[in-house]
């Protein structure tokens, strides 16, 4: 490697280090907030933790309620399994809807199809907040207000849209040939969809289900709004508690942060190797 090479090699390095510095620098101050025994830290340049302590994560975690029956629940806990279910529920629902959807719009031509995609895209274009009042209007007349199933069919109503132009591109993506291929050998068009279609698209759909259950799984402003019962409250409305009115509680929310964001963490490592395929199949056509 000649001297030209090497200076090239060193320059790289050093801005991959100063961006990977600057991205995890905001990170290490929630941890160090997090694990410091001070009520308030004083400021300094490098994040480290003052009088290190575990009681922050111990409040978070071990929130309990007794109800009127005398039973005690874990309300942490409680929450977190309503995140994970409804998160989970809403990409389930959101992409199996979406994969036979899109595969209509990326194979075949009917009547209403460019209509359909045009009102599919206006559909994103409208921020959450703005149907929060028609919802709650009617999941109160369904009497589903302050439920999983609730939140589920909203999150859902706005997770199939964008589900269906993720996979309508990964399907458009994939050659028409292997589908034709697979019914020259005696397969039917569904068979032919199942079997070559579906294992190709695994990555984008995999994407997809990723970013739906993140989407759920983050978002605050419709649980807040439809939840008012603690034990059934999601986690971003348990982490609002602890910034009040006059009062916040930084210590406890970077401890409660760190902790929401491990489910998260798990399923992009567990998901890792589908994430550059399935985000190029969704964006190339070819």
């Amino acid at each position: 490697m000649n001297t030209a090479s090497k200076v090239e090699s060193v320059l790289v390095h050093l801005v991959l280090i100063g961006a990977v510095i600057f991205a995890l620098y905001p990170v290490l101050w929630v941890v160090a907030l997090a694990l410091s025994g001070t009520p308030s830290p004083e400021p300094s340049a490098l994040p480290i933790p003052a009088q290190p302590t575990l009681e922050h994560f111990e409040a978070v975690t071990g929130a309990s309620r007794t109800t009127p029956d005398g039973d005690t629940i874990w309300l942490f806990g409680r929450q977190l399994l309503n995140s994970l279910i409804v998160a989970s529920a809403t990409a389930a629902v959101g992409v199996l809807i979406a994969i036979p959807a899109a595969y209509a719009l990326a194979r075949f031509e009917f009547a209403g199809k460019q209509a359909g995609i045009r009102s599919l895209l206006a559909t994103q274009m409208f921020p959450a907040v703005a149907s929060a009042i028609p919802l709650y209007l009617v999941l109160d007349a369904v009497g589903l207000l302050n439920s999983r199933t609730g939140l589920v069919l909203c999150y859902a109503s706005t997770s199939v849209p964008f589900a269906i132009f993720q996979l309508r591109a990964a399907f458009e993506s994939i050659p028409i040939d292997l589908e034709e291929a697979a019914m020259v050998d005696g397969a039917t068009q569904f068979q032919a969809f199942v079997r070559v279609v579906l294992p190709v698209a695994r990555p984008a759909i995999a994407v997809t289900t990723l970013f739906a259950f993140m989407s759920a799984y983050n978002e605050f402003i419709l649980a807040a709004t439809f939840l008012d019962d603690e034990a059934m409250f999601t986690l971003p409305v348990m982490l609002q508690r602890f910034i009040g009115e006059y009062d916040a509680q930084w210590e406890k929310f970077a401890a409660g942060a760190i902790i929401v964001s491990i489910p998260v963490m798990a399923l992009f490592y567990y998901v890792q190797r589908h994430l550059v395929a399935g985000l190029a199949s969704g964006s190339v056509k070819g």
